[in-house]
């Protein structure tokens, strides 16, 4: 069954996906990193997928398979989602004049499920993971004869998710290597088909979360190799396994698929922001986080990294840039001991801000350390130019008598 599906993945197929999809799917820009060119020895240009309609590259994928059913989902179509999909099934069905039903697991970002029941549809939540999520909408699409939009395991979805490919091969010809975030592998495989049937010479990575590394340890062994998915911010490309037809191309067509931990996507969300000016979400990031890492080698040629979506949760990115200030020396927690007088804490803050450090938050502790009785424990969370301008705050601090620690003594 496999093999039938995977030899209807062409470029052909891809070609005519992007066509039926023209008057809706976006063409992303490609823009050069001068940051990560530097970073890798070889240029480096990024593929804004993030900027798509509904905010990732999943609208091509569900516009390819509305085309190929006609009319046959006049009835309605359902599909199975934590977020993007299931957005972009929900557009594609309301640009086409067709009902749409979404599953969404009850965990689901509570900012995706409104997104999708903006865009028309009917959202119903299910206990359990996406997976879960899955089987209750085909057993919905059998019960009331409306057609299941899988998120990858379908040829139809593939060959719309490789017209991102075809557009890369125009913008970017000069291209030696692809970086391709990959979940199920409908994006990967997808892209590597359309790229390689005209480029054969061209090589494509694919690249996932260390926590949901099934397809990247299937491509290893050579057989389908399910590996539940753990906590991980790459929410977005969670999946437990890849399918039968996805792993069959991505043998075929895909050289490498390597792994990165939270920690290093969470550094490229930052670079791209700060650098880049983009804003990406974990599991599109992850291209970057490999190249960023070294766990891709660029061989000194140019480089295309896809950014397949930019559907971050407003909360993760903002403690994702709190981390980020951290990291970067910019961000510090320092506790130190004062006075319990009148004018004790405002010394303090004088000393700090004639040091040119901004506060941003402020605690008394008097509990659970060891304090004298005429004292009290204070921690400032300040923001710095550098780690050489946080220690020339501490210097200050420490020329006035303050002894300062990055944490209190526990009594």
């Amino acid at each position: 069954m496999s093999g039938d599906a995977a030899a209807a993945v062409t470029g052909d197929r891809i070609a005519a996906a992007r066509d039926a999809a023209a008057d809706i799917v976006r063409r992303t820009p490609v823009v050069p990193s001068a940051t990560l060119t530097e970073l890798a020895g070889a240029e480096v240009w990024l593929k804004a997928e993030n900027l798509q309609r509904t905010g990732s590259f999943k609208i091509r994928g569900a516009l390819a398979r509305l085309a190929a059913l006609g009319d046959g989902c006049q009835a309605g179509v359902v599909c199975a989602s934590a977020g993007n999909h299931a957005q972009a099934v929900a557009l594609a069905a309301h640009e086409r004049g067709i009902p749409c039903e979404v599953v969404m697991p009850a965990g689901a970002p509570v900012g995706k499920v409104e997104a999708t029941e903006a865009l028309g549809a009917t959202v119903t939540l299910s206990d359990g993971s996406v997976i879960d999520a899955i089987a209750v909408a085909q057993q919905r699409a059998s019960g009331a004869g409306l057609s299941f939009v899988h998120p990858f395991d379908d040829a139809d979805v593939i060959c719309g998710q490789g017209t991102l490919g075809l557009e890369l091969l125009e913008q970017l010809p000069a291209a030696a290597t692809v970086v391709v975030p990959a979940g199920g592998g409908g994006l990967l495989s997808g892209v590597a088909v359309a790229m390689k049937h005209e480029r054969p010479d061209l090589r494509v990575v694919g690249v996932q979360a260390e926590a949901a590394p099934a397809l990247a340890a299937s491509l290893r062994s050579g057989t389908l190799e399910p590996a539940p998915a753990g906590p991980t911010i790459a929410d977005g490309i969670a999946v437990g396994a890849p399918s039968e037809l996805t792993l069959e191309l991505a043998r075929r067509w895909v050289d490498d698929c390597v792994t990165v931990s939270d920690d290093e996507i969470a550094d490229a969300m930052v670079l791209l922001a700060e650098k880049a000016k983009l804003v990406v979400e974990a599991g599109g990031a992850v291209g970057v986080a490999a190249l960023a890492s070294g766990r891709i080698d660029p061989r000194g040629e140019p480089v295309a990294v896809v950014l397949s979506g930019g559907n971050v949760d407003p909360g993760l990115l903002a403690e994702i840039a709190r981390r980020g200030e951290s990291t970067a020396g910019r961000r510090h927690v320092l506790f130190t001991r004062i006075a319990d007088r009148p004018g004790g804490l405002a010394r303090v803050l004088g000393l700090v801000a004639g040091a040119g450090a901004n506060l941003v938050d402020i605690t008394h502790l008097r509990e659970g350390i060891g304090l004298h009785v005429a004292e009290t424990g204070v921690q400032l969370v300040m923001e710095t130019r550098s780690r050489a301008h946080a220690a020339e705050v501490i210097a200050a601090l420490e020329a006035a008598g303050y002894d300062v620690s990055s944490a209190p003594t526990v009594s």
